[in-house]
């Protein structure tokens, strides 16, 4: 993959037909190390977010060896990362690949919602004696731009009975929850601990994790959280309020967090009408948060010549390429009020999604692929140096 130091540098030497995914692995290496060294407890990475190679060997090589997958297709690209340890926290899976992750590849963690889902776990491992369960709970999402309640999670009242059975079979029991995509407000994390712990008390069944789950925010120009070290406040206080606080592993499965300033995606201006820019990615490609999400990704035209600050600005619309009017970006997207036709931009923060949820319709979805070394336009990392000071975080969990 060829490697650019910046996207107006790229398009010196190219003008390209297709989209292109732009990679900053060192990004996503940043954004790892940060985690690694401030989470108090494990590290998964949500491989459902963002699956490409480069990407997973980044984060594997900054100390991320856990996963958190959703699927044998994702069981398959994560195994070949050596020692990889997978968990397999997608609460309800069919038959055959529980079987397969079991005997294939290996894998002992298991998430479940419901007896049925318990049933079919102990069925296909042949009644295994080494598997790790987590029992998801519901917690309320009301923190979250992309709440993800409702699908997933026993509610608190059959919660226990449930933790009961799973004890008696588990070598290692867990409980997992989680608070929904984009959790702007870092309390969100600790009411749903405090809701774990007394669950834990009530049920009377003591368990040897907690996987708080994802939700950790990328920084954009609608979102702007507070800093990560906020949240990290949050969970070690509430974590050190719970009564199995010397015996339980604490885990995290972080997604957006960790590759949102990973990747980004260069597109080519095909017309301008009015206020409104028709490009040739969007909602059906690597842009799906920003239609259907209401996500405003940060935008620069990076044409050669023409990336000048400081120009007058006008609030923009953008179309993809499709011939659906589902297709529709409303942004606003901040640009240069010259930009027009055969201009190229580059959209940021979209190594959270992008890639994975883009598709086939009308024939578009296809990328060319680059690296670059500059910096993301945004970033929760914005300063390297004193991430790397601070103090490994310490709880007694």
């Amino acid at each position: 993959m060829n490697i650019y130091p910046s996207a107006s540098e790229f398009l010196r030497h190219r003008r390209p037909e297709r989209p292109v995914l732009a990679l900053r692995p060192h990004a996503a290496k940043r954004a790892a190390d940060w985690f690694v060294a401030n989470f108090p407890g494990r590290v998964l990475y949500a491989a459902k977010a963002n699956d490409a190679p480069a990407i997973l060997d980044m984060l594997a090589g900054a100390g991320v060896r856990a996963f958190d997958v959703a699927s044998l297709a994702e069981i398959e690209r994560v195994a070949r990362i050596e020692d990889a340890e997978l968990y397999y926290m997608n609460p309800v899976k069919p038959r055959g690949a529980i079987a397969r992750a079991y005997r294939e590849f290996g894998v002992r963690r298991f998430a479940f919602d419901s007896d049925d889902e318990l049933d079919k776990v102990l069925q296909e491992t042949g009644g295994a004696g080494d598997l790790t369960l987590f029992l998801r709970i519901a917690c309320p999402n009301t923190h979250s731009l992309i709440p993800l309640e409702g699908k997933y999670g026993v509610s608190v009242e059959d919660a226990p009975a449930l933790l009961l059975r799973a004890r008696q079979c588990a070598t290692r029991l867990g409980i997992t929850f989680h608070v929904g995509s984009q959790a702007v407000v870092p309390a969100a994390f600790g009411d749903a601990l405090t809701q774990v712990g007394q669950l834990i008390v009530s049920s009377g069944v003591l368990v040897d994790a907690i996987d708080i789950g994802g939700g950790f925010p990328a920084r954009y120009p609608h979102s702007d959280p507070p800093g990560l070290d906020c949240y990290m406040d949050e969970i070690v206080r509430a974590a050190d309020a719970l009564a199995v606080k010397h015996s339980c592993e604490l885990l995290c499965e972080p997604g957006r967090a960790l590759v949102a300033e990973s990747e980004a995606v260069i597109v080519r201006v095909d017309a301008r009408r009015g206020n409104a820019l028709y490009i040739n990615d969007g909602a059906f490609g690597s842009l799906f948060d920003a239609a259907f999400s209401g996500f405003r990704f940060p935008v620069r035209c990076v044409t050669p010549g023409r990336e000048v600050s400081g120009t007058a600005e006008t609030d923009f619309v953008l179309y993809g390429p499709t011939c659906d009017s589902a297709d529709y970006l409303p942004g606003p997207f901040v640009l240069p009020d010259s930009v027009g036709e055969g201009d190229y931009l580059e959209i940021g923060q979209v190594g959270a999604y992008g890639r994975v949820l883009a598709n086939r319709f009308n024939g578009f979805g296809e990328f060319d692929e680059i690296v670059l070394t500059d910096e993301p336009m945004l970033s929760m990392f914005a300063c390297p140096e004193a991430a790397a000071q601070r103090p490994v975080r310490s709880a007694s969990l």
